[in-house]
């Protein structure tokens, strides 16, 4: 791994410029929003009169927008620059959270988070090369401030919806409207415009990047990892609910809150303080298949026990500590496994994740409807497999980084 011509490569991971905090503290509140939905999802669908597959679109629109967007990133950030980009994100992720607030029914919030979801993406994939690029030392640990972000937003999300749900199902979205305008002062005043003007990247570059063989492989064992991640973050508010009901418990907003938030520390956690040590003491390729037979475990424990609330609480937040080492560890990967420009690399790379991400609640809530509770996760525990098959048939295309 090479290090950051910024500084010397023991500088502490804790000294960074101010700018890469604003970065951080933009991206934690940028992911509040994946899980900021969890805990109010039952209270949208009994309220506007939806079915659980109807709410569950809330995360499909979301990330197929973000994920079509992020693969001309790229494009856009190389014509009008980072800092430009970055703001133009956060704005329309304002406008629409905001919206969202303020909708009438179920498909209007659908349609506005389709709308975050084109904000998230031109945020999140040049937020990643930014930080990347104004970090104190090298690429790796600017990879793990990135995920740390992303894990402590993932964490907060579901408790300030949690929180915010007690009072409306509608408070979580104006609160995310308000910290994310906080997000974009910060980055106007603090981040500093780039001196060069940045290298331009063709409209396709994005898509053209998927062509290469170790990111190709690696967006593939993402694709099908977040069809799991997804399928347990958008669908397990539901057996939660119905489980808690079986046992004569009832379980609002708050406490889902709290579960959620359970997984979302023990992901940030993981991603920061477990991930590096593993793959120092390891190396990628034993961290990453264990990590995936560990969560598919866990998906396939859910499947049997999703009547259980116990059962499902614990599994839920235990899934947690496997996705937070999965994510630091393939997305440091991605940015050294090949020699194409980050931005692109990141773009081609997050549009590839997310994908997964989109499908996954599309398709868990006619399965949970027409075959049973359990039978979601045992689907996300299959698509786990095959992100450990496509890892083994493509490894050799991962010389840079094994």
């Amino acid at each position: 791994m090479t290090d950051s011509p910024h500084t010397p490569e023991n500088n502490s991971i804790l000294k960074q410029p101010v700018a890469v905090w604003a970065l951080a503290f933009a991206c934690a509140v940028s992911f509040m929003g994946i899980g900021l939905v969890d805990p109010i999802l039952p209270a949208i669908s009994r309220e506007l009169d939806a079915s659980p597959t109807q709410t569950m679109l809330l995360f499909t629109s979301y990330l197929l927008i973000t994920a079509l967007a992020m693969f001309f990133s790229a494009f856009i950030s190389s014509r009008v620059g980072v800092k430009t980009t970055l703001l133009i994100g956060l704005a329309l992720i304002v406008a629409f959270s905001a919206l969202s607030g303020a909708a009438g029914s179920v498909d209007a919030i659908i349609g506005f988070r389709a709308g975050w979801g084109l904000g998230n993406a031109l945020f999140i994939s040049t937020a990643l090369a930014a930080i990347v690029g104004a970090a104190a030392g090298h690429a790796g640990q600017a990879v793990i401030l990135y995920e740390a972000a992303i894990g402590v937003g993932m964490a907060i999300g579901p408790l300030v919806g949690g929180v915010l749900g007690e009072i409306s199902w509608r408070a979580p979205f104006y609160g995310t409207a308000v910290l994310m305008a906080a997000g974009f002062v910060a980055i106007a005043t603090l981040l500093a415009k780039a001196e060069r003007k940045p290298e331009p990247v063709a409209l396709t570059a994005g898509l053209a990047a998927a062509k290469d063989p170790a990111l190709l492989t690696l967006g593939l064992v993402a694709f099908f990892y977040n069809f799991g991640f997804f399928t347990l973050l958008a669908y397990s508010p539901y057996p939660i609910e119905e489980a808690a009901a079986l046992s004569g418990r009832n379980f609002g907003a708050t406490e889902l809150g709290y579960v959620f938030f359970g997984w979302g520390l023990a992901l940030a956690v993981s991603s920061v303080f477990i991930a590096p040590r593993l793959t120092r003491a390891f190396g990628l390729i034993p961290v990453v298949v264990t990590v995936l037979l560990g969560f598919s475990a866990v998906l396939a424990g859910l499947g049997f026990g999703a009547h259980r609330l116990g059962v499902v609480v614990v599994l839920v937040i235990l899934a947690g500590f496997f996705s937070g080492v999965f994510n630091t560890v393939l997305t440091e990967a991605v940015m050294e496994a090949t020699e194409m420009p980050r931005n692109v690399a990141s773009s081609s790379y997050s549009g590839m994740r997310f994908l997964g991400g989109a499908v996954a609640p599309a398709v868990s809530g006619p399965l949970a409807a027409s075959l049973g509770a359990g039978v979601p996760y045992w689907f996300g525990a299959g698509s786990l497999v095959v992100s450990l098959l496509i890892l083994f048939a493509g490894r050799k295309t991962l010389h840079r980084i094994l």
